[in-house]
């Protein structure tokens, strides 16, 4: 039976394309402009001058913080850079999956240690979105260790939100350009309106289920290559390519088999992408200053080899820079989309804030076009 008995005229929205399902005050986003704010502030004004904390502070309370409430908030931050003993042995226990799988399942067991878990009140909510957004990035480097047969490091609280992240990953201090490229790169990833894994966040607290569960399902739905994947799949092609002389002929070969290039197109965007040029200039200085250029080269090469395509709405997004910034810090592939997570739990934290506001059950529905009505067949008759 149809699941609607209307006798209007039924259109298919497929993944929803161009469907609004709610309003939000959060994330600004015009994809034919190449525009982004949060909260009303241009992502170029965020990247250029705020932090990861300020940011943080923005989107989960919906004003720029005052100095005060800006250390008030380093200081929540900063102590909630804690996870128990108990998480790690499953981090052990899991060491051989992949980073987002075993990151998954960490988030997911988070719950049973968070004295906040049930209640789904703001103020409970806040304080969970602001332990997540520290205790993500620590599971993050954990497994790395772990999986390498190293115990986990410890915090340095003389760090920032960036540089700690990098300090536990790598087990030692960045340089400060290291450490403030990081920092753009996660105030890029913040937030980006009803993505698939904010959205999945949203189905998951429209039921009123804790925020750890709807963290839980957007990580799963951040795994997927579709959505969280280009980062890896940029360097990847970037060392297939190999040298910025071959990206032209690479293009070529990739266009006549009708494949895609990586790192190029948006399912919002028809201009660039108005995170990349943050993250291009930071490729461009860290890949000189490593001594290694030729990677930001083979990326100009593969934006000039592209441009006949720009004209279709085919720019380059975020990701295609993001990837070789992890790659020149010395970031293992696996771990590209892991770092996409971590800057993204308050974006998460307050698409489920904005639902539990006004939550309604998320329930789409399907048209049917299977068997018509029939008849149940007896198993010795069949």
């Amino acid at each position: 039976m149809s699941e609607t008995t209307t006798t209007e005229k039924i259109e298919i929205h497929r993944g929803l394309k161009g469907v609004y399902f709610d309003r939000s005050q959060v994330c600004a986003i015009d994809g034919r402009a190449g525009e982004l704010r949060y909260r009303g502030y241009s992502i170029h004004d965020l990247a250029e001058r705020s932090t990861f904390e300020e940011t943080c502070y923005l989107l989960l309370h919906g004003e720029l913080p005052s100095r005060d409430a800006l250390a008030r908030f380093d200081v929540e931050l900063k102590a909630a850079r804690t996870v128990p003993d108990a998480i790690y042995d499953i981090v052990r226990t899991i060491k051989d999956a992949h980073p987002m799988d075993v990151l998954r399942t960490a988030v997911s067991a988070l719950a049973a240690f968070d004295p906040d878990v049930a209640d789904n009140s703001v103020a409970a909510t806040l304080r969970k979105g602001v332990r997540l957004t520290s205790q993500v990035p620590m599971l993050i480097a954990a497994h790395e260790h772990i999986r390498k047969g190293r115990e986990p490091a410890r915090p340095d609280p003389a760090l920032g939100h960036a540089a700690n992240f990098l300090y536990m990953l790598k087990g030692s201090r960045p340089g400060g350009d290291a450490a403030r490229l990081m920092d753009v790169d996660m105030i890029l990833h913040a937030e980006h309106g009803s993505n698939a894994s904010a959205f999945t966040a949203r189905v998951v607290a429209g039921t009123e289920a804790d925020l750890h569960a709807a963290m839980t399902a957007a990580v799963a739905a951040l795994s997927g290559p579709a959505h969280g994947g280009a980062a890896e799949n940029v360097m990847r092609m970037a060392q297939e390519i190999g040298d910025p002389s071959q990206a032209a002929e690479y293009v070529k070969r990739k266009r006549a088999n009708k494949e895609a290039v990586m790192g190029f197109g948006h399912r919002v965007y028809r201009a660039e992408d108005p995170r990349a040029r943050h993250m291009r200039a930071g490729v461009e200085q860290l890949s000189r200053a490593m001594g290694e250029p030729k990677w930001y080269q083979i990326l100009a090469a593969l934006v000039d080899a592209m441009k006949p395509y720009a004209r279709h709405g085919v720019n380059v997004n975020v990701d295609f820079y993001a990837g070789v910034v992890y790659f020149l810090n010395g970031i293992a592939e696996d771990l590209f989309v892991p770092i996409f997570a971590a800057g993204r739990v308050p974006g998460w934290t307050v698409q489920v804030l904005e639902q539990m506001e006004n939550n309604i059950l998320i329930r789409p529905l399907t048209l049917y076009n299977g068997a018509e009505a029939r008849d149940y067949v007896p198993i010795d008759a069949r």
